[in-house]
């Protein structure tokens, strides 16, 4: 008898389902919103991650041939031949070999070397400027994306209050979708977020790499075009780094 009553109950009891998409159903158009925003976020992110990575990638891949080859041209006109017309090595090449054919024109006292050296300056500054867009959307992300998470954690608790308000009690069937609702918010908005701090510290940090080498590339050029030429940096490969280190060598004492 005891049996009966009890199977009874449990198939009169509500049939209640449980789940992230139950829980997003339950939330309605706000939550389908908020994850709407942070799915185009989280694409976002990852799109500029990939992209800047190909896009500065190439770039490493390109300043090898700067130091195996651009700088055993006689001329940075015929070195200019050697590099990738869109490459930013030959940028910064082509934009002082125009600043030196302007400053021929000047009919001022303005000196060659400033001029070259104001004109270098802002072809790096553009090339920066490039290697930096699409950062401000990872560093936009990252910091707000936890925000929009918590909005739906905010909504998601406030239904849950409503529901207990409405019942009369706290039973599980009324406030589980709700909390559920808000506990997923919360981890969407923190899963959008982490990786887009990560990949924009990672990208920001071989930005200054490059940064550094085309401050030195941009020097080099320089030298080379107020030296008329004469200038270069020295080329080091295999066999000149073995005869250096041979030179460098301590040698043994003489016997007495």
């Amino acid at each position: 008898m005891l049996i009966d009553i009890l199977a009874a109950a449990g198939n009169a009891a509500p049939q209640v389902e449980f789940g992230p998409a139950q829980a997003i159903k339950q939330g309605g158009a706000i939550t389908v919103a908020i994850l709407v925003v942070l799915g185009i976020m989280s694409v976002g992110s990852f799109y500029i991650l990939i992209t800047k990575f190909m896009e500065q990638q190439r770039i490493f891949n390109q300043y090898k041939a700067v130091r195996s080859n651009f700088w055993r041209a006689n001329t940075l006109s015929e070195g200019a031949t050697k590099l990738d017309k869109n490459s930013a090595w030959r940028q910064l090449v082509d934009d002082a070999l125009t600043a030196e054919s302007q400053h021929q024109k000047m009919t001022d006292s303005l000196e060659a070397h400033d001029w070259l050296h104001g004109s270098l300056a802002r072809s790096e500054a553009s090339i920066n400027a490039r290697l930096a867009g699409g950062l401000p959307f990872l560093a936009t992300t990252g910091a707000t994306a936890p925000f929009v998470g918590l909005l739906g954690t905010v909504i998601g608790i406030y239904r849950a209050m409503i529901g207990i308000a409405l019942a009369g009690s706290g039973s599980i069937d009324k406030v589980a979708g709700p909390v559920g609702e808000a506990l997923i918010m919360t981890a969407f908005g923190l899963l959008v977020a982490v990786p887009a701090v990560f990949a924009y510290n990672w990208l920001q940090n071989r930005n200054k790499r490059i940064s550094e080498l085309l401050a030195a590339f941009s020097t080099d050029v320089l030298a080379n075009l107020t030296s008329r030429g004469q200038v270069k940096p020295q080329i080091m490969t295999k066999t000149s780094t073995q005869q250096a280190a041979k030179t460098t060598a301590p040698t043994s004492a003489p016997k007495a």
